[in-house]
């Protein structure tokens, strides 16, 4: 009997005690343009790095000009599994103002973490 409790125990501590990975939500490392910046002209492309694995499949990233319009952003497909990058269309009018470079992704913990980044377009 002690045996047999003594086997269960061990057991229980075995799987207790086993490496996992780590559960983090993903959070925004670095990102071009970066939160603040006063930029002359929309960039040509946006990246956004975080401290995590991201499941690109269902991430996106998203451009808020200062009128509130929105435009999704086509992601470039073979992008670190940190990363989140894509092309600014040229259609974009850059006007002056407020802009954000909103931003969801789905972490390796399985949360959804959103966020924006905020940027500036000086008038001409």
């Amino acid at each position: 009997m002690h045996r047999l409790l003594r086997r269960s125990l061990l057991g229980a501590t075995a799987i207790l005690l086993a490496p996992r990975p780590a559960a983090a939500h993903a959070v925004v490392v670095t990102s071009e343009p970066a939160a603040g910046a006063a930029l002359a002209a929309l960039p040509p492309a946006v990246t956004v790095r975080f401290n995590s694995r991201i499941d690109h499949a269902r991430s996106r990233l998203t451009l808020v000009a200062p009128a509130g319009t929105q435009s999704v952003l086509e992601l470039a497909p073979d992008t670190e599994p940190t990363v989140l990058e894509a092309g600014v269309p040229s259609r974009l009018a850059p006007q002056p103002g407020a802009w954000r470079l909103r931003w969801q992704v789905l972490a390796i913990d399985g949360h959804i973490t959103r966020g924006d980044v905020p940027f500036t377009i000086a008038a001409p």
